[in-house]
């Protein structure tokens, strides 16, 4: 393997509550975290009837931001600050946990029938753990689009080749997907300490190293990175400044203190967390059911 790759990790499959298949690739045992992002998970592509949704009803975080990327379909947002926001590809949903949120999402296919995108999680630096949640929509207009030869991005969060989101993050970090051409060319520089590279189709090689589909490569501080696509392919960049120290992540909680992580579970054992306006029940704890829950 290449000095200038540290690992390539394989994304895991894992089922989501309302039985939607996604590959996992953050977090894993060798690798936690990549600059702030703690969670990176592909939804589909997946074939949904008309008429039907993939519903992740109502269940809470705290600690963090979540950001949804869709590629195809459409989605629905609601959460306990009110918010009723619908979403689709090119548009970024982010919404930001702090000291606690409870929201659910009804994905749906949209006019070619599939769902296609990826959920990220990003934690917060300590300062920010405990901010009022909030939630923020922001339209195509906000991603800039940027261009080289045989490739063209997206910058969905954070800055990167000299551009930058109008998505509002909390501390330094870049997310772009990337569309390269058959025999296109890419160079990553060393912007961000900590980079990683997630393969969602095609077949590329990142610094000499040949990556498949469902492949996280995580980077070496410090050299630019070449991405060379084989087939046309489309990919992810992520990354940015390493946290200010370790994230423990428990189901939906991410936190520095596992403390503050047991709190957590003890309010949404015993549902203390404030409420989705008009939604009727909720996700449980995994150790304490696997069936969704109503509301006394």
């Amino acid at each position: 393997m290449s000095e200038a790759v540290e690992l390539v990790l394989e994304a895991r499959p894992a089922l989501l509550p309302g039985g939607l298949s996604v590959r996992r690739a953050l977090p894993r045992a060798k690798r936690r975290m990549v600059g702030p992002f703690v969670f990176v998970d592909q939804m589909g592509p997946a074939a949904i009837s008309s008429g039907a949704s993939v519903d992740v009803l109502s269940h809470p975080h705290i600690g963090l931001s979540t950001l949804t990327w869709l590629f195809e379909g459409e989605g629905l947002h609601k959460d306990s600050l009110g918010y009723v926001q619908p979403i689709r590809p090119g548009e970024v949903n982010w919404m930001t946990a702090g000291k606690g949120i409870v929201h659910a999402e009804f994905m749906r296919g949209g006019d070619a029938g599939r769902l296609f995108g990826v959920q990220t999680w990003v934690a917060l630096p300590r300062a920010e753990e405990e901010r009022d949640p909030s939630f923020e929509h922001y339209g195509a207009d906000q991603v800039p689009t940027l261009d080289a030869p045989g490739v063209r991005m997206k910058l969905i969060a954070g800055e990167l080749f000299g551009a930058r989101s109008g998505v509002r993050v909390f501390s330094p970090l870049f997310y772009l997907e990337a569309r390269m051409e058959a025999g296109a060319q890419l160079d990553l520089p060393a912007d961000h300490p900590e980079r990683a590279l997630y393969l969602v189709e095609g077949a590329v090689s990142a610094a000499g190293r040949i990556l498949a589909p469902g492949e996280l490569a995580v980077f070496a501080a410090g050299p630019m990175i070449r991405i060379e696509a084989a087939a046309p392919s489309l990919l992810l960049l992520l990354g940015g400044e390493p946290l200010d120290g370790p994230r423990f992540i428990e189901w939906n909680f991410v936190s520095s203190s596992k403390e503050r992580i047991a709190r957590a579970v003890d309010d949404w054992r015993h549902q203390r967390f404030s409420r989705i306006p008009g939604e009727t029940a909720y996700i449980p704890l995994p150790r304490d059911g696997s069936e969704p829950v109503n509301y006394p």
